[in-house]
């Protein structure tokens, strides 16, 4: 049995590679790839699949593995950036922007019989958000009227529950 970060490793090179097959075969049939700001994706294939449409949303994928650091075992905690320009298809429901992005995060990897089992995906949506457009820059005009019309959508909300009680 391969011992965690060597694991970590391999699944890593996989996505740098752009090859999906590769990443399937570092998965448990019943794999939970667990992206805290997405959702769960729920089986090997399922996490084939999400992988394939993100490498063809953004062409020029590049993932650069930053560290990994084995915590038992069983498990180890990998940093990574990504970076690419969102000119494919879609992601996620979204059509391509033409935005690039750049983005860290940090998966925790568990795995069973050489097989990644559970991986939870640290990252910050809401900078990915506004790197691809779907949010504006932060602290441009855009943001803060949307910042202000959700404060005065939350107040009228507040006053209207209070009125009622």
């Amino acid at each position: 049995m391969a011992d965690s970060a060597t694991l970590t490793e391999r699944s890593f090179s996989a996505i740098a590679n752009k090859d999906p097959e590769a990443l399937a075969a570092t998965h448990h049939e019943d794999v939970v790839e667990d992206f805290i700001v997405l959702g769960p994706i729920q089986g090997k294939m399922a996490v084939k699949e999400f992988f394939s449409e993100m490498f063809v949303a953004f062409p020029d994928l590049s993932f650069i593995i930053e560290r990994i650091m084995p915590v038992d075992d069983r498990t180890a905690v990998g940093q990574w950036l990504i970076e690419g320009t969102f000119t494919g298809g879609t992601f996620a429901g979204m059509a391509p922007t033409g935005r690039r992005v750049s983005i860290r995060g940090i998966d925790v990897m568990e795995f069973e019989a050489d097989l990644l089992v559970h991986n939870t995906i640290y990252y910050d949506g809401l900078e990915f958000a506004r790197q691809i457009g779907l949010l504006p820059p932060e602290g441009s005009r855009r943001d803060r009227a949307i910042t202000n019309a959700f404060n005065t959508f939350t107040r009228t909300k507040a006053k209207l529950r209070r009125s009622q009680a």
